[in-house]
């Protein structure tokens, strides 16, 4: 690989722009534990690795740009979540994070259920082995073909979305001779202190049915009434890359409230409720993830002491983490190739991929880290925006962060947390090709997900 020189850009000591970092890190070359998975480390002679394979094999063996994902770290974060909530409560993996069929092996061999919310995501966990009864259904406009093919299937549970949607999946699985087991998403008004794309139980957003006004509580009179349904619980989820446990603790109260509603009334106690997801990661080592054991104490504490207050029995709660477990375990390796300093500003550095395989920056203005992985370097910090090839001025991977002065082009980067969402949300702009997702795990290697072709492309295009 070159490592020839070229114009550097601005060290730190420059005049940097506005909402730039506050200071380089004092050792370039240093991992920060926070943002990469647990086999992640530097090789003696300063190459990155991965599962004990050095990213520059990788690269030569499955090109770039690719994901890389440990699957050891992956395993570890499920058994994890699975320990920290016990036999008691039951840990849906949000599969729209990211899914293949070896990641529903992975999920079932470590004991988690499975939340899918179409019906391309139920294929796949059918697909990949999961059983029917540990998979849960979401989504806000299911297709009455959707909606059939759960219910035939025999999907544990159908999260209902609207009063139509109670109406439709009762349908179906009268017509089907079923009884088909679901439970009622409600939005609580809780405000979740994240992006407002991201933000999900407040009012004014296109899912649940809102608490405010009666409503939450009619959905429920109208489910019970009906034969194909058996109303098992209530389901709120308040939003996603969420740190503050506030907003679980009110969200829970307001639940409670809603079942101590339904107990009055209608002389039933619910089983269920559902917590949703939205648990936060590392994506720099500004963030401060909670670990899965301080997440279940904590929400158990909050239910138990709700439900006590309500004199209700304490129901089986369930949660749903999809980034929690396999954002962090993997990264986006992209080789280096121009490299454009502006003066007084920054240095522009592009890769081989972009916003076709990471689309959360330009999305949700999300922040992420970023390091050179093909060596180790002892130049100068200097203020870079790691930039894809696309023609979209947008086209943003990591915003502002430091690098080597002396990096040059066919250098390797990798951008870490890149596990959840990046794969699962990645186009063909430009009628780019998707990555692949390659699993390493004690010193192998496979492709778990293949790069695309252009025969893949041109075969869709049938005009």
């Amino acid at each position: 690989m070159s490592r020839s020189a070229h114009p550097a850009g601005p060290r730190h000591a420059d005049v940097l722009p506005e909402g730039h970092p506050s200071a380089p890190p004092a050792d370039l070359n240093h991992l920060d534990r926070k943002v990469w998975a647990s086999t992640v480390t530097r090789t003696p002679d300063g190459v990155v690795s991965v599962g004990g394979i050095e990213v520059t094999r990788l690269a030569e063996e499955f090109g770039t740009p690719a994901y890389l994902l440990d699957e050891t770290d992956f395993r570890e974060r499920a058994r994890a979540w699975r320990t920290a909530f016990g036999a008691d409560a039951d840990v849906f993996y949000a599969g729209k994070a990211f899914l293949s069929r070896a990641v529903v092996r992975w999920l079932h061999e470590e004991g988690l259920n499975l939340d899918v919310c179409s019906g391309g995501e139920l294929t796949t966990a059918l697909s990949g082995g999961m059983p029917a009864d540990r998979i849960a259904f979401h989504g806000n406009n299911k297709s009455v073909h959707e909606i059939e093919t759960a219910i035939r299937a025999g999907v544990g549970r159908i999260v209902l979305d609207s009063f139509q949607e109670i109406v439709r999946v009762a349908h179906v699985a009268q017509s089907l001779g079923k009884r088909q087991r679901v439970q009622i998403r409600i939005t609580v008004g809780v405000e979740a202190h994240t992006h407002e794309f991201i933000a999900t139980a407040h009012e004014d957003q296109k899912f649940g049915i809102p608490l405010a006004g009666g409503q939450a509580a009619e959905a429920v009179r109208r489910a019970l009434q009906l034969d194909g349904l058996e109303l098992i619980g209530i389901h709120s989820h308040i939003g996603s890359q969420i740190f503050d446990m506030s907003g679980f603790e009110v969200a829970a109260h307001r639940v409670v409230g809603l079942l101590k509603d339904i107990r009055d009334e209608h002389g039933v106690e619910l089983p269920e409720i559902d917590l949703g997801g939205g648990l936060g990661i590392a994506y720099t080592s500004d963030d401060d993830p909670r670990e899965p054991h301080e997440i279940a104490k904590a929400l158990n504490e909050i239910v138990a002491r709700e439900c006590e207050g309500a004199k209700l029995r304490t129901p089986r709660i369930s949660v749903e983490p999809g980034r929690a477990i396999v954002g962090p375990t993997a990264f986006t390796l992209y080789e280096v190739g121009t490299i454009k300093p502006l003066d007084g500003l920054r240095t522009y550095v592009s890769v081989d991929g972009g916003m076709s395989d990471n689309i959360r920056t330009a999305l949700y203005d999300a922040e992420y880290s970023v390091a050179l992985v093909s060596r180790t370097s002892e130049a100068a910090p200097m203020l870079v925006r790691v930039v894809g090839k696309h023609c979209e001025s947008g086209d943003i991977v990591v915003k502002d962060a430091f690098l080597p002065a002396d990096l040059a082009p066919g250098d390797l980067i990798a951008v870490p947390a890149t596990g959840a969402y990046c794969r699962s949300m990645a186009s063909n702009y430009n009628h780019a090709l998707r990555p692949p997702v390659v699993a390493v795990r004690d010193g192998e290697a496979r492709v778990i997900v293949r790069r695309e072709t252009e025969e893949d492309l041109l075969r869709l295009d049938v005009g």
